[in-house]
């Protein structure tokens, strides 16, 4: 079973290239991360993010990894406010 958080990103107007951009960056997948995804949806004034990882302990590692950290400070940049995040197990999943 998966675990992840979905979370939501209130993006500073005019930084939506520039936070893109920190996401592409060409940092290495972290060790145990199955998947994510950045959606700006067409109703909402935040984007909402999917991380997926193998396990618990993964997502955990990856948390307290300090390039995770150095990489959240670069996207806090560019947002309004601190994500909000939702954990736990993914209790469904396909994937293509």
């Amino acid at each position: 079973m998966y675990y992840g958080s979905i979370f939501n990103l209130r993006v500073k107007k005019g930084h939506e290239e520039e936070l893109t951009k920190t996401f592409n960056s060409n940092e290495p997948k972290p060790e145990g991360m199955v998947a994510w995804f950045v959606m700006n949806p067409d109703e909402k004034d935040e984007w909402i993010g999917v991380a997926v990882f193998e396990s618990q302990d993964a997502y955990v590692a990856n948390a307290n990894r300090p390039e995770q950290h150095e990489s959240f400070l670069k996207m806090m940049e560019h947002l309004e406010s601190e994500p909000t995040w939702t954990d736990g197990f993914y209790v469904l999943s396909e994937i293509a």
